[in-house]
């Protein structure tokens, strides 16, 4: 499409292929798809968005005309062809369908895990489990009463040819297009056709007004919450369909905001992450892409549609972090949550003491009693409990900026030194207890290399990873529950691309080897008896200020080390020598198989962006939002080898800026 400058014409009508309608055409693309674009450019994998506001008929697109998998968000397709053969008295939804055992289906649903064989439902009970759990096998029993090529006819007639099921969940054998089936999957769309099938839906053009209403309700029950719900205000009604397998996340939907009903698609594929938990790379992009439609199209809303009137775990964000800071500093003594921003497990416990304490009900939710209850929030580092504790008086200057001393940084703490001898060039807070993020890996590194070197073959030794371990949250190796690989691979994945996963496999691989850490019902956790061991050792170290509470630098409360500390192990690595080989590669390639069968290999490359200087040899990354953003490094000039540790820069650049500025200025000092 063309854009005409304003100055000609601020509106014009538009053929287009599928309608005539006066759209607003600018120089530009308008400040909502910029911001789209913004949110989807990072993203590692194929994105396709479209919204619309129903009220103004504003719009916005990223790649809408892409064709796109599906997965299950094809399902809303066939729940449409449903209701139109129903309407057309092709088929009876009160009529009564049986569940034979050859219907079952693997994957989403609870027919085939929950239910025995001689099951009878009604269609319409199979059509709101198709929508609402996302039910395989329920969408073959609809599939199989509408006809499997019936959907695709349809959506043709619509004039959304790109609109198609291929054929029957978990079926392959069964597909009408097997080519776009290897290429798509289950069933495939575009962005801008779902957009346009929705606003029919949802203007009654596809169906009966009784039809419409019912397909609205079973849109309404979609359980997943993970996607376009995740980020939008309390009580938000939206009526949606989820899609997901591997590589594909997918969700589209319908959202009532007090501005009228916006629709929002988002399709991703060949995605990168391919993790199954709440917080997927694709799951929270289409979380925030859902909320910036929200507020775009809402922009002067009172402070309560801002804000969700209650808490829960699994909420994140602004208030979030004053809710941990204000219950660090009320309670005695004080929990010293990690103010991150994150609504977990431990923040929910907390919440749960704060309301026994105060004897209010003990829900771990933080509703409008706990609010009062909890008195103004704290929401920067200096408290502000009274308004007029602070006066307006300018605070004196500082002194002009010295021509001598070291330079600048926007870490917490760092500190350079040598790496043969110990001696210490500079440094700033060295004790300080900080939060060190991913940097942790190396003490995990440490203990895995250090059994290696007691009995070299253990390098080839394969391991298989848990669910426990493929679902930790973060940064990820892209391992997979049931995988096998071995610990030389294993180092790879943890130490280049910072893989959590990774820790955790390796925890549980070693743990049994270690001694609990004490009299504790979880002691004969493996991965405890790991940590424990990370602890034991640190001591030996002579890291006495550190103290982790997990394998990989999540937030956690009391997990915490300091520059100094972070130096001792560093210059250990660097003395015995074997783990450097990893940290200092670029790329590996790691081979993992399966029990199933399948061999695949992964691509790792090392987060440390100062391996692509001269001169840095590596070592290890870490960011949090608790810990900032960290970093351990090794480099060498004219044959001095020097470590440098800074622990809470600013941002991912400034760690990298913070160390090549220290490291320069040590070199200077000799």
């Amino acid at each position: 499409m063309k854009f005409i400058s304003s100055s000609i014409c601020s509106r014009v009508c538009l053929v287009t292929l599928f309608s005539l309608q006066c759209v607003t055409l600018h120089a530009q693309p308008p400040m909502l798809e910029n911001r789209l674009r913004e949110l989807a450019r990072p993203h590692k994998g194929l994105v396709a968005i479209a919204v619309k506001d129903l009220s103004t008929g504003e719009s916005a697109f990223v790649k809408p005309d892409v064709p796109m998998p599906t997965a299950s968000l094809i399902k809303v397709a066939v729940m449409i062809e449903a209701y139109r053969q129903a309407d057309a008295g092709m088929l009876d939804l009160s009529q009564q369908v049986t569940l034979k055992e050859e219907d079952k289906v693997p994957g989403s649903g609870i027919l085939t895990k929950q239910f025995s064989p001689g099951l009878k439902l009604s269609i319409r009970d199979a059509i709101r489990l198709m929508i609402a759990i996302s039910d395989n096998t329920a969408t073959n029993l609809v599939i199989d009463q509408i006809g499997l090529d019936t959907t695709a006819k349809t959506m043709e007639q619509l004039e959304f040819p790109n609109t198609k099921l291929h054929a029957k969940v978990y079926r392959g054998t069964t597909s009408i297009f097997p080519e776009r089936s290897k290429e798509f999957g289950l069933g495939s769309t575009t962005a801008n056709e779902m957009l346009q099938l929705l606003e029919q839906l949802h203007n009654g053009e596809l169906a009966s007004k009784k039809s419409t209403a019912e397909m609205m309700d079973h849109l309404r029950a979609c359980e997943n919450t993970n996607r376009l719900p995740k980020l939008l205000p309390a009580k938000t009604v939206i009526a949606h369909k989820t899609g997901s397998v591997n590589a594909a996340r997918t969700d589209a939907g319908i959202i009532v905001s007090p501005s009228g009903p916006l629709i929002v698609v988002v399709l991703t594929a060949k995605n990168e992450d391919q993790r199954w938990t709440d917080n997927n790379a694709a799951n929270l992009l289409a979380a925030r892409i859902a909320k910036l439609a929200y507020d775009h199209f809402n922009p002067d809303l009172p402070v309560e549609h801002e804000a969700p009137r209650e808490l829960s775990e699994g909420a994140e964000g602004w208030l979030v972090e004053a809710l941990q800071r204000t219950l660090n500093d009320r309670m005695t003594p004080s929990p010293g949550l990690s103010v991150d921003g994150d609504f977990g497990a431990v923040t929910k416990q907390v919440v749960v003491d704060f309301q026994k304490s105060q004897e209010l009900p003990t829900t771990g939710i933080v509703g409008e009693k706990m609010w009062k209850t909890l008195g103004p929030l704290i929401t920067s580092d200096v408290a502000i409990t009274d308004p007029k504790q602070f006066g307006l008086t300018l605070a004196e200057k500082q002194p002009i900026d010295s021509l001598d001393g070291v330079p600048f940084v926007t870490c917490k703490a760092w500190i350079v030194g040598d790496a043969a001898s110990g001696e210490i060039v500079g440094g700033e807070e060295l004790d300080q207890k900080l939060a060190n993020a991913s940097t942790t890996k190396l003490m995990t590194a440490w203990i895995a290399m250090r059994e290696v070197r007691k009995n070299p073959t253990l390098l080839d030794q394969l391991v298989t990873v848990s669910h426990r371990a493929s679902e930790t949250p973060g940064s990820t190796a892209m391992v997979q529950v049931g995988e096998k690989l071995t610990v030389r691979d294993l180092l790879y994945g943890l130490l280049l691309p910072s893989g959590n996963d990774a820790s955790v496999v390796f925890a549980e691989h070693f743990g049994e080897r270690f001694s609990p850490p004490g009299n504790k019902p979880e002691a004969d956790d493996s991965l405890v008896k790991f940590v424990a061991e990370m602890n034991r050792t640190a001591l030996q170290l002579g890291m006495m200020n550190t103290q982790f509470r997990n394998p990989h630098g999540l937030s956690a409360a009391d997990h915490r080390t300091t520059v100094r500390d972070m130096f001792r192990l560093a210059s250990k690595i660097v003395e015995e020598g074997s783990l450097l080989p990893y940290v200092q590669t670029r790329k590996h390639i790691g081979r993992l198989e399966s029990t199933s069968g399948y061999v695949r290999y992964e691509l790792w490359t090392n987060t440390n962006r100062l391996l692509n200087t001269d001169g840095y040899l590596g070592m290890k990354t870490g960011t949090t939002r608790d810990a900032g953003a960290c970093l351990v490094s090794l480099a060498e000039r004219d044959g001095v080898r020097r470590i440098a540790v800074v622990l809470g820069s600013t941002s991912g650049d400034a760690r990298y800026v913070d160390t090549r500025n220290l490291f320069r200025w040590s070199w200077n000092q000799e």
